[in-house]
């Protein structure tokens, strides 16, 4: 109830009387007055909320880069600044690792310093553990960077009290964070320090101060905790209170051990909710982030020599694409890992770094074979430019040796990698599992634009198009070798399957290994069909046989006609002389058919002229008797 002192400044006084109140007419114009007063206070009002709505500014969840590789990718930058995290799972999972490599990188990367309380193991017994990995916490410790405490805690000592507290605790934390200013702060392990706890009631209470304490001190807090029994924690209640949840686990599959991180709640923010594996060796921690849902990596036009020059021409004269995956197949014996060698013989001749994984030979074996074909790998090595690597699959898990794949990539930046063979990995895990490491190493090579060369082992028979992997899909130039078999003898052929973007030959082409290195030959067709081996020369030799026989045939014909030519040209040569001798003596009988026509001519204009002369006579004759008559 409000006091009477509240009622008299609301206005309201419930204790009067309450009085009759006389009503008043409003007129018109008055009441269209107060409407448009209210109007423009109520617009005044919409105005002032709306700016101060657009003045409010969203921000989103600030986070404290851990600098462990891949855990700040897939937490999307970090974990959350000024909050705890709780980090659970079993024994050896490496939650206490975690937490110190947290505390160690955000000071040598991040300037800020830290505080580790543990209540198992003392500074001492810690900075031992991680001395191997390159943390020196003693050094760290003296230069007034690290904070490290010990805080035993026997469960025989604890007695529970409606009043007990954890005031004692507050005090050693508070100044050990003024000591070293610190920004970060590690309790390994929260089990320890209620372990002597019963009463549910009296532990979440004090387990929701401890993290009050610490968010309202803006201290970034891992707080790591054993698995419980069907919970995330021991007790259960740590995971509610937190912000963060990180679930790591140890697991055994056939023998092989992997790690795996999955971050089960992160309050604000959004994250990666897979379980990714993790790895830690002499550097630290790595984790592995599974492969991107979206194929946006770039894509590169230059083209790159396969050490061959005839499988260059048979790509246009250019080779492979840089960044691109190329799977190498063939049966045992069939010159895949001479072949690899030829394209990392290339890489390191033009200055580039090649990575060299072999699952089945080790580097002097390798060394020493590629010798004998006249390739010499280990100038390569005494140069920085060849760094070859070999283990056994069956040393780690899929998720080991891609995130083994990965460290050395980011170690050694190559500009190629060959994988001879992959198919070794399917005895130490199954089709799946290997696709799907090999599917998220592909992608992780693209992204970085490394031209990745694998080889893998196929069966003979009708399964040479096919590899146990099943990952053809996702190669972008696939080259098939195969021992083709004729007359007793096994001779080795390529063909390319495939080869994205570019065009290629479509012949299968048999070459042969030499101390030279590997040659192509060129292809040999006959009878529709293409010889090989000894078959080949045998071939070569019959169709050269027909060859010549055919060209003695044609020869004989040619001669043939050349003397029909000669007979026919005499049958022509004599009957032109005939038509000479004949066209002469023509020409002579018709010279004196023309002489006696001529001289016919000429005597009947002779005659025709004596004609004339007897006729004027006659005349005259006959006039001179007329005169004398008269």
């Amino acid at each position: 109830m409000l006091s009477s002192e509240v009622r008299s400044k609301e206005g309201f006084d419930y204790g009067a009387p309450r009085q009759p109140k006389v009503v008043q007419a409003i007129t018109r114009p008055e009441l269209d007055k107060i409407s448009q007063s209210l109007a423009k206070h109520m617009k005044r009002i919409r105005n002032t909320h709306g700016q101060a709505k657009s003045s409010v500014s969203l921000r989103g969840l600030e986070k404290a880069p851990t600098g462990i590789g891949g855990l700040d990718e897939i937490s999307g930058g970090g974990l959350p600044r000024g909050r705890t995290t709780i980090v659970c799972g079993g024994a050896g999972c490496g939650k206490t690792m975690l937490g110190l490599e947290f505390l160690v990188r955000g000071v040598e990367e991040f300037g800020e310093p830290g505080v580790l309380l543990a209540f198992e193991e003392t500074p001492e017994e810690m900075t031992r553990n991680v001395a191997s990995l390159g943390f020196d916490l003693k050094a760290l410790s003296d230069k007034k960077k690290l904070f490290l405490d010990y805080l035993p805690v026997e469960p025989s000592e604890i007695h529970e009290t409606g009043d007990y507290d954890l005031e004692g605790l507050f005090i050693r934390l508070q100044h050990a964070v003024d000591s070293v200013g610190a920004k970060r702060v590690v309790l390994d392990t929260l089990e320890a320090l209620f372990s002597g706890f019963s009463n549910m009631a009296i532990l979440r209470a004090e387990v929701r101060r401890l993290f009050r304490w610490l968010k309202d001190r803006g201290l970034t807090t891992v707080v790591t905790a054993e698995r419980g029994d069907g919970t995330l924690t021991r007790h259960g209640l740590e995971e509610y209170v937190s912000d963060c949840v990180i679930l790591l686990d140890h697991r055994i599959q056939e023998q092989i051990s992997t790690r795996r991180l999955r971050i089960v709640k992160y309050r604000g923010t959004r994250h990666g909710a897979d379980e990714y594996p993790f790895l830690i060796d002499d550097s630290g921690l790595s984790v592995l982030p599974v492969t991107s849902a979206t194929l946006n990596h770039k894509i590169s036009r230059e083209r790159v020599s396969t050490g061959i020059s005839d499988l260059d021409t048979m790509m246009q004269g250019k080779g492979y694409y840089r960044g691109s995956s190329i799977l190498v197949s063939g049966t045992a014996g069939s010159g895949k890992t001479t072949l690899s060698c030829h394209f990392a013989d290339a890489t390191c001749r033009r200055g580039g770094r090649c990575l060299y994984i072999g699952f089945e030979e080790s580097t002097d074996q390798v060394f020493r074979n590629a010798a004998s074909v006249g390739i010499d790998l280990n100038r390569y090595v005494k140069k920085g430019l060849l760094f070859h690597r070999a283990w056994r699959p069956s040393q780690y898990g899929m998720e080991m040796h891609l995130l083994h794949i990965h460290k050395l990539i980011d170690t050694l930046k190559p500009e190629s990698i060959v994988i001879d063979p992959v198919s070794n990995l399917i005895g130490s895990s199954t089709q799946r599992d290997v696709r799907s490491m090999l599917m998220r190493l592909i992608d992780f090579l693209k992204e970085k634009g490394i031209t990745a060369l694998l080889t893998t082992l196929t069966r003979g028979g009708n399964h040479l198009e096919a590899t146990e992997e099943q990952i053809s899909s996702l190669i972008d130039t696939w080259i098939l070798l195969r021992d083709v078999e004729q007359s007793g003898e096994r001779n080795r052929c390529l063909y390319i399957l495939k080869s994205r973007g570019m065009a290629h030959s479509n012949q299968l082409r048999e070459f042969v290994i030499r101390s030279e290195g590997i040659s192509l030959l060129t292809p040999y067709i006959g009878s529709g069909r293409v010889f090989t081996g000894s078959a080949r020369l045998a071939q070569e030799a019959k169709d050269s046989s027909e060859a010549l026989l055919r060209k003695q045939t044609i020869e004989r014909k040619r001669g043939e006609l050349q003397a029909k030519r000669r007979e026919l040209e005499a049958r022509i040569e004599n009957l032109r002389v005939e038509y000479a001798a004949e066209e002469k003596q023509m020409e002579m009988l018709i010279h004196q058919a023309q002489n006696v026509e001529h001289r016919l001519e000429l005597d009947t204009q002779e005659m025709a002229g004596s004609r004339q002369a007897g006729l004027s006579g006659d005349r005259q004759n006959r006039k001179h008797v007329n005169g004398a008559q008269a």
